[in-house]
């Protein structure tokens, strides 16, 4: 223990001494630096006509890589960037893509400068950054705005028609994680990069330092924070590897999903780190669910895995964590106890709810996490709560026929369906009935079965019960009148009260009998 905080205490006055030096000193350089880059950018892109949409020709394009590739390289050598290279850089004509991981850092971009500054594919935002915005766009990136569905789908059409311009454009360098990781594994590739079905060359990403400041993820340092802690350091390795040009089979080149996972598991293989199905939009979760007071990582559920399995979409995927939060606020781990799923349906804990519970509940822990939340409200809930499910329940509801339900016709079938016969069910009938009228009509209830589908469930295995006793019920009564007409000897007649009873207790507990008999008689006919 004492080792180790004199360690800290001596780095911690190494790293305020080299700042006093080295920060103004490297700060001056970078500034110096960039703007020389500006006017090399401003000065290639000059009355070129037609934007970003015409590839740079001639002396313009020699200028970005000369000039900027050696202005790129000498920042990151004054900011004290050690970089080693392996392997060999591929032309043009040998991969037109560049795919670059693991993506960690905004300190990734000494890929540009290693490879003649290629192409890439960057947020529209960063365009319009001052100073560093005209160096990027003279790079001619691919813009993509992250929240825009349309605009991922022109990026890939976009990046489609370069790859296969046939030397018309540069090459282009694609971080297909699409987003920032801790290099512990390697996250779902976007198939961008692999649609074009053309060769592409994997990159290498390695920082071996004993004191990590350059990984920006969604937790942790800040941009300025590590900024300030790397121009603080007397030098930061850097490995950069050019593994040899893979070049698609004719199967890959027709799935681009196929052939992003090969790549993927040979960058996987040279970096000996696992892969995991997670992707960018897990990390919108983890930042939404961060938001939400609850843990980051209870935002991971493997998205684009269960999206296509369960036809989901993010936004309704999102909506569900917001629901998710209000139900386990008031536990800790950021999951679902019996005790929190009770609370949230305003129901108290019984075999019925244990077992809807346990239906949620797909790794048999006691808790539900989000994703098993996510895949519960899918395949159980939401195919359950349809437009004919719920008007069926409402009629079940709705014993006397009127259109609006009574607190009493509510209880009652709330009390019989969980076997509860005492339950007060009085707040959650307050919270259905919405205009406080103290009866409830079609239109509230069914919003509120579609903003709460965990009652769905309840409601079709009660319905799913009733039609099984009534089947049952259906043949004993051909049995009874099979044998009536076989045998000789006449049965006593069953008693029109006690048909009534056995029909009543179906759909309501003994309490409930006296008032609905006739009402429930002709439901269960």
């Amino acid at each position: 223990m004492k080792t180790g905080l004199s360690y800290i205490k001596t780095y911690s006055s190494n790293l305020v001494l080299l700042g006093i030096i080295l920060l103004p000193l490297r700060a001056i350089c970078m500034v110096i630096l960039l703007l020389l880059s500006w006017l090399s950018a401003s000065v290639a892109t000059f009355r070129h006509t037609g934007g970003a949409s015409v590839p740079l020709k001639g002396w313009r394009r020699s200028m970005i890589q000369a000039t900027l590739s050696c202005l790129t390289r000498t920042l990151f050598f004054v900011m004290g960037f050690r970089v080693k290279v392996k392997g060999k850089v591929a032309s043009l004509q040998e991969a037109p893509v560049f795919v670059a991981a693991p993506h960690s850092s905004f300190f990734d971009a000494i890929v540009s400068a290693l490879t003649g500054m290629p192409s890439i594919v960057s947020r529209a935002e960063n365009l319009s950054t001052p100073v560093f915005g005209t160096i990027l766009s003279s790079l001619q990136p691919v813009a993509v705005s992250r929240q825009d569905p349309d605009s991922r789908k022109s990026t890939v059409t976009e990046i489609t028609s370069r790859a296969l311009s046939r030397g018309q454009w540069p090459q282009i360098l694609i971080f297909p994680e699409g987003t920032c990781t801790n290099r512990s594994c390697l996250i779902t590739f976007k198939q961008g990069a692999f649609i074009p079905g053309v060769p592409v060359q994997p990159v290498l990403l390695r920082y071996p330092n004993k004191l990590d400041t350059v990984t920006w993820t969604w937790q942790g340092y800040s941009l300025k924070e590590l900024c300030i802690m790397t121009l603080c350091q007397l030098f930061t390795r850097v490995e950069v590897e050019f593994l040899p040009v893979y070049v698609p089979t004719e199967e890959e080149r027709n799935d681009p999903i196929l052939f992003a996972n090969r790549v993927r598991q040979t960058m996987a293989t040279a970096l000996k780190v696992p892969v995991t199905d997670h992707t960018f939009e897990d990390c919108r979760l983890m930042i939404s669910a961060g938001q939400l007071t609850l843990p980051m990582e209870a935002g991971l559920v493997e998205f684009t895995k269960i999206s296509k399995k369960l036809n989901l979409k993010w936004n309704h995927v999102r909506e569900q964590l917001d629901t998710f939060a209000a139900i386990a606020s008031a536990s800790k781990g950021g999951q679902i106890g019996i005790e929190e799923f009770a609370e949230y349906l305003k129901l108290p804990i019984s075999d019925v709810l244990r077992e809807l519970f346990l239906l949620f509940d797909r790794n048999g822990d006691g808790t539900i996490d989000f994703r098993e939340y996510v895949i519960g409200l899918s395949i159980l809930c939401n195919p359950a709560n349809t437009e004919e499910t719920i008007h069926m329940a409402f009629k079940l509801f709705d014993q006397d026929d009127d259109g609006t339900i009574t607190e009493k016709e509510f209880a009652c079938i709330i009390q019989s369906a969980l076997g509860l016969p005492d339950l007060d069910v009085s707040n959650l009938f307050k919270e259905i009935d919405a205009d406080e009228t103290g009866k409830l009509s079609y239109d509230e209830f069914k919003n509120f079965a579609l903003e709460h589908p965990e009652y769905a469930k309840l409601f079709t295995t009660y319905l799913e019960l009733q039609r099984h006793q009534l089947g049952i019920s259906e043949e004993d009564d051909n049995i009874q009148s099979s044998e009536a007409k076989h045998t000789p000897i006449r049965k006593p007649a069953v008693l029109v009260s006690e048909t009534r009873s056995t029909a009543r207790n179906k759909v309501c507990p003994a309490d409930c009998e006296e008032d609905n008999s006739s009402t429930s008689d002709k439901k269960d006919d």
